[in-house]
C-alpha cells in the first residue's frame, strides 16, 4: 500500500515531466522580444537638428576648450574681426588667456542655453563648475558661414 506522500510525489513529478515537455509554439504565437539593449520603438519621427544651433553650440564650446587650454592661436582665431581688432595682436591675447588658464586650470562647460538666434547673430549662456567663469547672454556672429565670439 501506498502511502498519501508517496502518491503526492509521483504526481508532481509527472506533472512536472508533462509542463517540461511542450509542443512548439506556431508561428503567430511566436513574438520576439527584443535584446534588453535595444532602443524602444518610436512612434515619432526624431526631432530634426537645426545646424545653425548645432554649428553655434560646437564653436562656443571649441572657444572655451581653446581659452581654458590655453590655446592662444585657436581661441584668437574663434574671435571675430571686431574683437580680434579690440583685443590686439594674437601675442597679447595668448598672454591673456595663459593667465586665466593658469588661475582656473582647465574648464568645460555644463550647461551651455542658446539664448538667441537670429540670422547671423546669436546670444549664448552657459555655466562652468567656477561659477565666476559663468557667461549670460554672450554675443557671437557669424562671419563668413563661421559663429565668431563677438563679446568684446
Amino acid at each position: 500500500m501506498r502511502t498519501p506522500h508517496a502518491i503526492t510525489a509521483v504526481t508532481a513529478a509527472a506533472l512536472l515531466a508533462l509542463t517540461g515537455c511542450s509542443s512548439e509554439p506556431k508561428p503567430s504565437d511566436a513574438k520576439a522580444t527584443p535584446p534588453a539593449d535595444a532602443p524602444a520603438p518610436s512612434s515619432s519621427p526624431s526631432p530634426r537638428i537645426d545646424p545653425a544651433r548645432a554649428d553655434l553650440d560646437k564653436a562656443v564650446r571649441a572657444y572655451s576648450a581653446a581659452y581654458f587650454a590655453p590655446d592662444g592661436k585657436a581661441a584668437y582665431a574663434a574671435l571675430s574681426k571686431r574683437c580680434q581688432d579690440k583685443a590686439g595682436n594674437e601675442q597679447v591675447f595668448t598672454a591673456v588667456i595663459n593667465n586665466a588658464a593658469k588661475a582656473y586650470g582647465k574648464q568645460e562647460i555644463k550647461t551651455l542655453t542658446i539664448d538667441q538666434l537670429a540670422g547671423d547673430m546669436a546670444r549664448v549662456s552657459y555655466t562652468y563648475a567656477v561659477p565666476l567663469l559663468n557667461q549670460t547672454s554672450q554675443p557671437w556672429a557669424r562671419e563668413s558661414g563661421t559663429w565668431k565670439y563677438d563679446g568684446c
